[in-house]
C-alpha cells in the first residue's frame, strides 16, 4: 500500500494537468522537457534545446522528445526574417495540444524579433586587413624547399616494401658475404648471353642484394638458378640485364625446410608384417620366412602362403 502526503508550496510553483503529466504517448524526456518549459517566467526567451541542456537530457533523446512535442501538437515552430535578410526560428510551446492553424494565429500575435534581441544577437562583420604587395600566384613545378615529414606528425607506419627498399642501398655488416656475392655478380654474364651486358656501375647494387640471400642462407647456386629461371625464353631479347637481375634479386625467398625424415617403427613392431586375410581391424604379425597369412588365417592342414620370391 502507497501513501502520498503532499506540502503545497508558497511560491514558485506551476499547476500542470494529470493528462499532461500522464500522457500516454510522451516519454518521460518529452514531459521533462514540456514542464520545464512551461515553469519559465512569461517573457523568458530560453529555446528549447537549451532547456534539455540544463535538464540535462542528451542530444539524441532531446531530438525524440521534440519530435513527440511536435506530432502532438505541444510544440509548434515557424521560420521568419528579421531585418538584414536574416532568419530566426520562434518556437510556441502550450500546456494544451494546439492545431497548425491556432499555433500561426498565437504566432502573428508575437511580434517578429530584431537583431538586438538576445536569441539574435546583431552580429558587425569585421573589415579583414588586406595583405600587403601585390597578389602572385603560388610557384608549381618544383620540389618543396625543405623535407615535409619534419614538421608532419603522426606518419604512416613503414611498409615492408619500403623497408625492403631501404635494405637494398644499405651496406652489408659481413664483409665476407659482400665479397662472395661481387663474385656472383662477376660471372653473370657467363651464365647466359643475356647477361652479358650489364652496367659496370650496377654491380655494386646487385652484389648488395646479392650478400641478402647469401645471408639469409642461399647458395651462390641457389641465386644462380633463380635468375635463370627468370630469364625471357631463347630469341626474346634484354635490353636491360641490369634492371631485369635488380627485379629478380629483390625479394628474398625463405629457405625450403629441411625433408622430414621417413616415420620409423617402434622397435616392438619392427620386423612384422600385415596379414593379407580377413580381418576386421589391420591384424600385424611376425613371419618366420616370407607368409603372407597369420597363423590364425592359415587353413588346418594347408602350408602358409608365401609371398613372391
Amino acid at each position: 500500500m502507497i501513501y502520498r502526503h503532499f506540502n503545497a508550496p508558497s511560491r514558485a510553483f506551476t499547476q500542470f494537468s494529470n493528462e499532461l503529466i500522464r500522457h500516454p504517448r510522451l516519454s518521460s524526456d518529452s514531459v521533462r522537457l514540456l514542464t520545464w518549459q512551461l515553469s519559465l517566467p512569461q517573457g523568458a526567451l530560453e529555446s528549447l534545446s537549451t532547456s534539455a541542456q540544463r535538464a540535462r537530457i542528451g542530444g539524441c533523446a532531446f531530438t525524440r522528445a521534440k519530435r513527440q512535442l511536435k506530432e502532438e501538437g505541444f510544440v509548434h515552430e515557424r521560420r521568419v526574417q528579421v531585418a538584414r535578410g536574416r532568419w530566426v526560428t520562434q518556437q510556441l510551446v502550450s500546456n494544451t495540444p494546439l492545431t497548425a492553424d491556432q499555433a500561426v494565429k498565437l504566432l502573428s500575435r508575437i511580434p517578429a524579433p530584431t537583431c538586438t534581441d538576445p536569441v539574435t544577437p546583431q552580429v558587425t562583420p569585421s573589415t579583414p586587413t588586406p595583405a600587403v604587395g601585390q597578389p602572385t600566384t603560388p610557384p608549381t613545378d618544383r620540389h618543396p624547399d625543405k623535407q615535409l615529414g619534419e614538421d608532419t606528425s603522426n606518419l604512416p607506419a613503414r611498409t615492408a616494401d619500403a623497408a625492403d627498399t631501404d635494405a637494398d642501398t644499405d651496406t652489408v655488416d659481413e664483409p665476407s658475404s659482400l665479397e662472395d656475392a661481387r663474385a656472383l655478380i662477376g660471372v653473370l654474364h657467363l651464365l647466359s648471353p643475356a647477361l652479358r651486358h650489364i652496367p659496370p656501375g650496377m654491380r655494386d647494387e646487385l652484389a648488395r642484394l646479392a650478400a641478402r640471400w647469401l645471408n639469409a642462407g642461399h647458395t651462390s647456386t641457389d641465386v644462380h638458378e633463380h635468375i635463370l629461371r627468370g630469364l625471357p625464353g631463347t630469341g626474346t631479347p634484354v635490353h636491360r640485364p641490369g634492371g631485369l637481375v635488380r627485379y629478380l634479386l629483390r625479394d628474398v625467398p625463405p629457405l625450403a625446410p629441411p625433408p622430414r625424415p621417413a616415420p620409423q617403427l617402434s622397435t616392438r613392431l619392427q620386423g612384422t608384417r600385415e596379414c593379407t586375410g580377413h580381418h576386421t581391424q589391420p591384424m600385424l604379425f611376425r613371419p618366420l620366412t616370407d607368409e603372407t597369412l597369420c597363423p590364425a588365417c592359415v587353413p588346418p592342414g594347408r602350408e602358409p602362403v608365401h609371398g613372391p620370391s
